[in-house]
């Protein structure tokens, strides 16, 4: 399901909090492309209590190699994300993040080395879900040590939805599955419902 959206000013908040209450999401056609709403069905989640954690990364993380700081650089995080030849994250989807950032919704868990930013991810808390946007990592393993912070983190503060819109090969590697929507949709009313903070 796609919607097309002008792309000349940053996204309205209420909007796109409403839109993730009801299952949408944005993305940029390109990098200075329009934006487009999407619903996929199905829906691909991170199940918090079947999360698997491959060994080689345990052990990374057992080796306290990275720094993992929270919300410490939040537009470094995203544009890190979009620095590709092809990308869904146009100024226009940094710039609207960034405001809800500034407004206590949109997050970032952040990955040093160095004192650098080596690795990262940011997504959206509302409730009791977080939905994840988009990770990037210059070092090896470094955006993964941050989604299990993340999942870690959302366990300790009662969070019930992990959502990861679409499974990849990385994705996968932690148990990722697809459900159909009318089921993402339930548990979408039931995680957003929740008094939980990210924070």
């Amino acid at each position: 399901m796609q919607e097309q959206r002008q792309n000349d000013e940053i996204l309205n908040p209420e909007l796109l909090l409403a839109a993730y209450c009801a299952g949408y999401f944005p993305m940029a056609e390109s990098k200075d492309g329009p934006i487009h709403w999407f619903s996929p069905d199905p829906r691909a989640i991170l199940e918090l209590d079947e999360f698997h954690v491959p060994r080689s990364l345990r052990q990374t993380i057992q080796k306290q190699k990275y720094e993992i700081t929270v919300n410490s650089a939040f537009e470094d995080v995203m544009r890190y994300c979009g620095n590709r030849e092809e990308t869904w994250i146009s100024e226009t989807i940094v710039q609207s993040y960034c405001k809800l950032h500034q407004l206590g919704y949109a997050h970032s868990v952040e990955a040093w080395y160095s004192n650098k930013l080596v690795g990262g991810l940011y997504g959206v808390a509302i409730g009791g879900a977080f939905f994840g946007e988009s990770m990037f990592s210059t070092m090896s393993d470094a955006s993964k040590v941050c989604l299990v912070f993340l999942v870690n983190r959302m366990k300790e503060r009662g969070f019930t939805l992990l959502d990861v819109q679409y499974v990849n090969p990385h994705l996968l590697r932690f148990g990722a599955k697809e459900i159909p929507r009318s089921q993402y949709l339930k548990c979408l009313q039931h995680a957003i419902k929740k008094q939980c903070s990210f924070l």
